[in-house]
């Protein structure tokens, strides 16, 4: 049974048997087959079926409620007596917005593979809105993430805390060492993608501090991009201190100091609201365990 409702939510997400038949790693025909053994157990049609798509009916909504919850309680049971992370061979799917997977967890994981061999992770990166989504959509159970949504169906707890920075290249002969808030709306600014972490906490605080424009030259979606960008021009970007620890050590960019104004926030850990597993409370304990605070 749980096979089958894994098939039948994987068909429902993508809204194709064909691309649940490759995320499954089995046969399109066989997960048609489920798909119809299933609807014959119920006497019901839970999926429209047309030449080219698929698409859930009312039956089939109300199903895939049930689905979600049935697979969670066999989660939750096979987990039941797992007492520590030495005692079984764990696999541990996670979500990471995408300074935390450049920059904070990598070492993290290293650390807990060194005395734990076996444990296995698959990350699972993409801006904070990407991570939430999958969580809401149960694609995966945990994440940890850049800022908090107001969504009530998302539980979020303290990671650590982040700083976000003004960095310029240090080839930059017109920088100076601190500006004004009038002055930052007017240098040459490179910005995150719609949906970054960064980015809303940043327009966050830049709307508390009644500063409404910025002079965007370029809008690039991860660190590396916009580091790789000031490299090669006398732009500016706000970006993590996590991310730019390593460039400043090296001598490739450099603080520039915002005067009245910091940009602060902390990464979180962000699952369902009311989703409890062993597994996830285990996780959850050896990050924050081996993370050097």
């Amino acid at each position: 049974m749980n096979y089958k409702l894994k098939t039948f939510i994987k068909a429902a997400q993508y809204s194709s048997f064909t691309l649940a038949s490759k995320e499954l790693n089995i046969s399109q025909p066989a997960v048609s087959k489920t798909i119809s053994k299933l609807e014959e157990e119920y006497n019901t049609t839970f999926f429209n079926r047309s030449r080219n798509s698929i698409s859930l009916t009312n039956e089939g909504k109300i199903f895939l409620d049930y689905a979600y919850k049935i697979t969670e309680l066999f989660e939750e049971l096979k987990n039941s007596f797992l007492l520590n992370e030495k005692s079984i061979s764990l696999e541990f799917n996670i979500g990471l917005s995408t300074t935390i997977a450049t920059y904070v967890i990598p070492k993290v994981l290293a650390k807990i593979k060194q005395n734990s061999n076996n444990i296995k992770f698959n990350i699972i990166s993409g801006n904070t809105k990407d991570i939430e989504h999958k969580i809401l959509n149960q694609e995966l159970e945990f994440g940890i993430v850049e800022g908090k949504s107001s969504n009530q169906l998302l539980r979020y707890s303290k990671f650590i805390k982040d700083e976000i920075v003004l960095v310029t290249s240090t080839n930059n002969s017109n920088s100076k060492s601190s500006i004004s808030k009038k002055e930052l709306s007017e240098i040459p600014y490179v910005s995150r993608e719609v949906g970054s972490g960064t980015r809303e906490v940043i327009e966050e605080t830049l709307k508390k501090n009644n500063i409404t424009t910025l002079n965007r030259v370029i809008t690039l979606n991860n660190t590396e991009a916009i580091e790789q960008y000031l490299h090669y021009s006398n732009s500016y970007a706000l970006l993590s201190i996590h991310a730019v620890t390593e460039k400043l050590i090296q001598n490739k960019l450099k603080i520039v100091d915002i005067k009245g104004l910091s940009f602060e926030r902390e990464f979180d850990f962000v699952c369902r609201t009311n989703y409890q597993s062993k597994k996830m409370d285990l996780l959850y304990k050896l990050i924050k365990t081996n993370y050097n605070f």
